[in-house]
This record gives structure tokens, sequence and C-alpha cells, in this order.
């Protein structure tokens, strides 16, 4: 293009020709280059896109212990549970919601995790997922894109989560890492729980988990995984999914002329949301009495917008 600019003038005009001969052709190359690079730099830099709705979790083991209906909920006789320290969370899909009436899929979606058909079902694409710690930015999302009105919910389909707990073994209390794939399914190639890296390559149900201590690292299955939803009766979610509910305080209101960032912190219950079957009634996770887990679910979920 600079070259077809240069032979236009030449040709338009003598002295535009007298011009051009008496800059040095080294001339041209480093101009050419300048140009090139000041392209580039803009490239790399676009223009912001204005204010942002931002999303950051939290996770609260005095928070309120809830069942799948949003209710409530104590632990079972014959159980134990405790409250994970979280390392990291994964989701795969966010929504705000209108009223309890919006079904699922129908209020505003906001992200959606990459999925793949790798293994032949449909599956959450891990290797692709975003995984956060505590108060990180976990998403953001321009203002712009979403649709002007009042939203009185949050949805969240929660995918990974990976925490430390406490386990018995022969007596001795130990720290142990879990990491739990919640999602309606999950593809993986391998995934590192603490240290170690186990290798699947394949896809994974809801309820999968992996659990490192310091000799040995092993795998199993969640019985279930509680997802609380208070407006199940109304709008409720596909069997085996992990889309939790929250209301908000008060109606979210976007109107499209906001000039600053909404933050929304998303605080997940962890009040005993590992569960087991306490055979000995001691309280502990005791793994070689093989006490089976049988829930690693969160606990329920609020929102804050700041």
């Amino acid at each position: 293009m600079l070259l077809r600019f240069f032979e236009k003038a030449v040709l338009s005009s003598d002295i535009h020709m007298k011009k051009l001969l008496a800059i040095p052709f080294l001339g041209i190359i480093l101009l050419s280059i300048v140009i090139l690079q000041s392209c580039n730099q803009k490239d790399e830099n676009p223009q912001t896109e204005g204010p942002k709705v931002i999303f950051k979790f939290q996770f609260d083991p005095t928070q309120e212990r809830l069942d799948n209906l949003g209710q409530p909920a104590t632990l079972p006789a014959g159980n134990a549970g405790q409250n994970p320290t979280f390392n990291a969370i994964g989701a795969h899909y966010f929504e705000l919601t209108p009223t309890a009436f919006t079904q699922l899929g129908n209020g505003q979606v906001l992200y959606q995790a990459p999925e793949v058909t790798t293994d032949g079902d449909k599956a959450i694409n891990f290797e692709q997922s975003i995984i956060k710690a505590e108060n990180e930015t976990y998403l953001e999302v321009p203002i712009s894109s979403i649709a002007a009105g009042n939203y009185e919910y949050l949805r969240v389909s929660l995918s990974y989560q990976n925490y430390s707990i406490k386990f018995n073994f022969q007596g001795t209390e130990l720290d142990g890492t879990v990491a739990s794939f919640l999602g309606f399914n999950t593809y993986l190639k391998s995934y590192t729980i603490k240290d170690q890296q186990v290798s699947v390559n394949a896809n994974k149900l809801q309820g999968y988990w992996g659990f490192e201590t310091a000799f040995n690292t092993t795998t199993g299955d969640a019985a279930r995984t509680t997802v609380p939803n208070p407006i199940a009766a109304t709008s409720p979610i596909p069997a085996g999914s992990c889309v939790v509910t929250a209301k908000f305080n008060a109606p979210l209101q976007i109107t499209g002329t906001e000039t600053q960032d909404i933050v929304i912190t998303v605080m997940l219950s962890t009040n005993q949301s590992f569960e087991w079957q306490d055979t000995n009634a001691n309280g502990k996770w005791d793994v070689d009495l093989n006490e089976q887990v049988v829930d690693m679910g969160v606990r329920g979920m609020k929102v804050k917008v700041e």
C-alpha cells in the first residue's frame, strides 16, 4: 500500500517526483517500519470498553447452610461435615435473571465456558476453564453488552472447587487437598490437585474428585452434590447441573448509562460443605475406615453489589 502511494505521487506530478527522489531509499524503509510499529501498538492496546460488571468470589464457613431448595439444612444422622479452606474456584456459566419465573437460559447470559465433545458427550473443557482464588477478579462483562432492565437473581453454574481439608489416618489428624468437579460433565485431559498431576483423558460426571495427601493420591465420586436453588418451584434447573441461585437484596438495575464499574461479590457458603458417613461418630473423616464422601456441593450463595 505504501509503495502504491509513492507510485501515484510520482506519476501525478514532476514536483512530487523530484521530492520523492530526494528522499533516500533507506529513509523510506525506516518510515515504513515506524508506521507499522505504530499500527501494531494500537492493536495491542485497544480502547477501553467503558464500565464493567466485575465478579469476585468469597467463601464463608459461617454463612447459613442450605439444601437444594434453599432451605436451612442440618447434617443427617450418621453423617459429619467440615468447613473446607478454599484454594480456587471455577464457574461454567453466569446469568442475570429478571424474576423468579424466568426460566434458566432466558435471562441475560453473561458467560458460558468452552465445551467439547472429545469423549462423545458434551462436556466442559476444563483445560480452557477460568480458575481463580478468593477475591480475585473472576469475570468482567462490559455493561454496554447487558440489556437494560432490573434483575432480581444471579445464577452461577459452578464447575470446579479446590480446597484443603483435615482427615484422620490411624488416629492421627493430617492435611489433604481435594479437587472437586461440580459441572454436569467435564472433559479432563489431566489436572493437578496440589502438587500431583492426575491423567484422565475422559469425561467425568458431576461429583468426581481427586484427593492428595503427603503419601498418596486417590480419586472417587460423591453420592450427591447440593445445589441451592430457592426458586426451584418456578424456575428449576436440570438434574446433574450445578447452577446455584441467589436473590439480590435489591434488584440489580442496569440502565446503560453507567459511568462506573459494578462489582458483584459472590459469597458461597462452605458451612460443613464437605460431608461424609461418620461410621464411628467421632466427627472426623477416617480414611482408613473407608468412610464414604457423600456430598461436596456448596451450601448457599449470597450476592453483594458494590
